[in-house]
């Protein structure tokens, strides 16, 4: 038989955590693995912002035929003014193309794939540690993997020297992954400042920056995370974002995010993207259209869109709040130990620091689920499950 000689592939490290979670009977069992934002409640809540264009959806909606190869028009116009600025030389110029794809995910793989059978780039440089996903949808898309230094254990903090010292040895055509903020999953983001080295080593070494951006809107604001994204475009005249949904809108299931390519002109840039089109045609041939049809419908509207920012905003504050909170807590359980560095950190996630026996004496003993590196997603915490957390925690340490 054929099927007889497959073996059994390794639980993904995040989705199988969350797998085990479910199997667990425990009523007080804590998920803190997965990337999903959970109010207060516990719950993860369908914005107000994306109800009310669903309704607007449904009013005027006249037909569910095929969308073209690059999805919604309308929503590729608005990522790109929400990615560069409205009145950025980037949009105005028509110097970049951006296609509708299944979620950050999808978005990544088109990229990668685009690159592999259109270039001479066959290496892609990402941070150390990145998201656990990367490695997979890379090397499946057949590029080789190299890492640059990012994160120094010992301080919790960037290790800045180490990454500018690995990619000065880079060569020209290579790719480099770059998160745009709140980097996964060490929530640690390079300053203004080191964003302009970054730019100008790409330049000079003639490097393709691929951005991954899932996260706009969770660090500082939604202006605001966009700037390295922003400072490395006004140097480098090529570049790949994949961004994501998923997070800021809420919109997990709904899998909707883009992939967007800049050019040094409208001519080339316009090239590159009808090999864009024909990966996409290869793959999934055309998105589906609801996720993009909200986000369009809300950021093209100027009283939804003011409602999604206030929304954001909301959720970025509460992320804050249970960081300090999270902090706090474990002094109040009589942790010695610092982990004030949490609250520097921004966006979803943190590196805890915990090492992978105490992660898993935390799910073993204690039903709290956290991915094996010691990432937690702060975003999962509530008051109700901080105490319960913490209290797990302190008798691991």
């Amino acid at each position: 038989m054929i099927f007889s000689q497959i073996s059994q592939a390794p639980a993904d490290p995040i989705l199988g955590l969350t797998d085990a979670f479910k199997k667990d009977p425990r009523q007080d069992k804590v998920n803190l693995g997965v990337g999903v934002y959970k109010d207060e409640s516990g719950q993860t809540p369908v914005l107000k912002s994306v109800k009310l264009a669903e309704a607007k959806m449904l009013e005027t909606e006249t037909s569910k035929t095929y969308l073209g190869i690059e999805g919604v028009q309308l929503y590729n116009k608005v990522v790109q003014e929400l990615l560069f600025g409205a009145d950025s030389k980037i949009v105005k110029e028509g110097l970049a193309a951006t296609a509708q794809a299944p979620g950050g995910t999808g978005s990544l793989r088109v990229a990668a794939e685009f690159v592999v059978n259109n270039t001479a780039s066959k290496t892609i440089w990402v941070s150390k540690p990145t998201w656990a996903n990367h490695q997979n949808i890379f090397s499946a898309a057949g590029l080789s993997i190299k890492e640059y230094g990012y994160y120094d254990a010992a301080t919790q903090s960037l290790n800045f020297d180490a990454m500018m010292a690995d990619l000065q040895s880079a060569e020209a055509g290579e790719l480099v992954l770059l998160h745009g903020c709140c980097h996964n999953p060490s929530g640690i983001d390079l300053s203004a400042e080191q964003w302009a080295v970054v730019a100008d080593l790409c330049l000079s070494k003639q490097l393709l920056p691929l951005f991954d951006f899932a996260y706009q809107g969770f660090g500082d604001g939604i202006e605001e995370d966009a700037q390295g994204l922003r400072t490395v475009a006004a140097v480098v005249p090529e570049l790949i974002v994949a961004n994501s949904f998923s997070k800021n809108f809420g919109l997990y299931n709904e899998r909707i995010g883009a992939v967007t390519v800049v050019a040094q002109d409208a001519a080339t840039v316009q090239k590159a993207f009808s090999q864009v089109k024909r990966t996409i045609r290869a793959n999934y041939s055309n998105p589906p259209a609801h996720g993009g049809l909200i986000v369009s419908t809300v950021l093209s509207d100027p009283e939804l869109k003011a409602l999604w920012v206030n929304e954001v905003t909301g959720m970025r504050q509460r992320i804050a709040e249970m960081r300090q909170l999270f902090v706090d807590t474990l002094k109040a359980e009589g942790v010695e130990q610092d982990f004030s560095f949490i609250c520097g950190q921004k966006g979803m996630f943190s590196f805890s620091g915990l090492n992978k026996a105490q992660v898993e004496r935390l799910r073993e003993e204690f039903g709290i689920y956290i991915v094996g590196s010691g990432r937690i997603s702060v975003a999962g915490m509530t008051k109700s499950n901080i105490p319960v957390i913490c209290k797990a925690i302190a008798k691991v340490l």
